[in-house]
């Protein structure tokens, strides 16, 4: 019998879509029309559980799951015994202190001798023996950024994204605790076989995330220019050159990370690049 590789993904919520399209940008297809617990892909040995996000660390620590996506603030709130092997790059937030916006608190330090609501409190526990604060923990679940407001809380610590939420509740962030985005976890007693599906799955979510982070970069280039131009494009290892019909010119093909992108973009067309077109990258292999 072929070895199956059993993923958890959380069956609703932020971290869904996410992890849907990244496997379906890996080329496994997973069809779950129906809304099924339990889907097994057709064209990659894996099935896919879907489960509460709270659920998946701990699932797959006991080995009902071999891995899981989900988000690293809930693995770390889990405090279970498994590998976080990848981060993904997706469903990014922070875990953060909050206070009334025009209250007396200001730093964390105030927070000494109050109460302070939240859903992680594993984490909030040891943020505050770190810091030596002695604050009382009220452990809620959902709507956390009211406790303030109905006197539950004098502050919150709850995943902040955009922060539209704490500032329709007039609260303000004074500490970061963590930051969060999705990873894959696995179990730390994986077969042979199932290793090797699980490398495999990684050298596709690798190459899924370096195209993400990079884009393919064509333009013109008067021969005259080509060292300056080429200085600022080091592309995979060299930027490639092909010459162009009207003489004296050639089209440089490259790739930049987007952290690069614009300051690149502008420094080319100072150095004399012309008809520099941007194009998407699906997958890069490196």
């Amino acid at each position: 019998m072929n070895e199956i590789l059993k993923i958890a993904v959380q069956k609703s919520g932020r971290l869904y879509d996410g992890s849907m399209k990244l496997l379906k940008e890996c080329g496994i297809e997973i069809s779950n029309g129906n809304n099924q617990l339990r889907v097994q892909a057709a064209d990659f040995p894996v099935e896919i559980f879907f489960l509460r996000d709270d659920d998946i660390p701990e699932y797959v620590q006991d080995a009902v799951a071999d891995i899981g996506f989900v988000g690293e603030n809930v693995v770390v709130e889990s405090d279970k015994e498994i590998d976080i092997t990848e981060k993904l790059g997706f469903g990014k937030c922070r875990l953060s202190l909050a206070v009334p916006k025009n209250g007396s608190l200001q730093q964390p330090a105030d927070l000494d001798g109050k109460r302070i609501a939240t859903s992680y409190p594993f984490i909030l526990q040891a943020y505050l023996i770190r810091n030596k604060i002695k604050a009382q923990v009220h452990q809620i679940s959902g709507s956390v950024e009211i406790a303030p407001k109905i006197g539950l809380a004098d502050a919150i610590c709850d995943l902040v994204s955009s922060g539209s939420t704490l500032f329709s509740n007039e609260l303000k962030e004074i500490e970061t605790i963590l930051f969060s985005e999705a990873v894959l976890i696995s179990n730390k007693q994986l077969s042979p076989a199932k290793k090797i599906i699980l490398e495999s799955l990684l050298f596709r979510i690798r190459a899924v995330k370096k195209a993400r982070n990079n884009k393919y970069v064509l333009l013109n280039a008067p021969n005259d220019k080509l060292e300056s131009i080429c200085r600022l494009l080091p592309g995979m290892k060299s930027p490639t050159i092909l010459p162009l019909a009207a003489s004296g010119w050639s089209s440089v093909h490259s790739v930049i990370n987007e952290s690069d992108f614009w300051n690149v973009i502008e420094q080319l067309k100072e150095a004399g690049a012309e008809g520099i077109l941007i194009i998407p990258i699906e997958k890069m292999i490196v």
